[in-house]
């Protein structure tokens, strides 16, 4: 298994037009063939403590059975669309894969 969790933090002041475009866009991921698991959602309401970071606005996790897998995700046209679609929506973007 691979796990491949991606976390982003959107330029300020977008409309809620962009919002809603990158919500749309990050969603339509899931239909990903490739993808054994999937999820987004925006930080969580957990109690604040040091080791805790949540200053994202959203967060990605998807799994693969394999790495093979992770690499066809990668150069899926779904992802691709995603990443030409809403890649000028966001500051910054921190990856982090893991077996």
């Amino acid at each position: 298994m691979l796990v491949h969790v991606v976390f982003f933090w959107l330029k300020k002041n977008l409309s809620e037009s962009d919002k809603a475009k990158f919500v749309q866009g990050i969603e339509s991921i899931a239909a990903v063939k490739s993808l054994k698991g999937f999820h987004v959602g925006a930080p969580a309401p957990t109690a604040k403590r040091p080791s805790i970071d949540d200053s994202y606005d959203f967060g990605l996790y998807t799994s693969f059975e394999n790495i093979a897998g992770h690499d066809e995700y990668q150069k899926d046209p779904i992802h691709l669309q995603f990443l030409e679609n809403c890649k000028h929506l966001w500051e910054s973007v921190k990856v982090y894969d893991f077996s």
